[in-house]
């Protein structure tokens, strides 16, 4: 499964995230031990109750110019591998992306 991949009506995010990190950002591309590419994000904020997760999409959408309510946690609620889905249609999975094409790859 690649990072970014069209779902109906949206697209599909992978996201590894870091919580209670030194600061928030969007990092980089890396590939786990079985080769599956995530994104890897970091929060400053803590993992519960939701923080964490609120977090991270407070960041993506604000990098990547989306409302904050086109996205939604589908699975890993509250793991550090996430799936999110992000409402929008074809061209929003070209935004994101655009938006993953600039990052590093680990």
């Amino acid at each position: 499964m690649p990072v970014v991949a069209e779902a109906d009506g949206g697209c599909r995010l992978s996201v590894r995230l870091t919580p209670k990190a030194a600061r928030s950002r969007i990092e980089s591309i890396e590939a786990d031990a079985d080769g599956q590419p995530w994104l890897r994000a970091t929060v400053t904020a803590v993992p519960e109750n939701g923080k964490a997760n609120t977090a991270l999409i407070a960041l993506l959408a604000k990098a990547w110019r989306l409302p904050k309510g086109a996205f939604t946690v589908t699975s890993g609620a509250t793991a550090r591998r996430k799936t999110l889905r992000i409402d929008g249609g074809a061209a929003t999975v070209e935004e994101v992306a655009a938006h993953l094409s600039d990052l590093p790859r680990r």
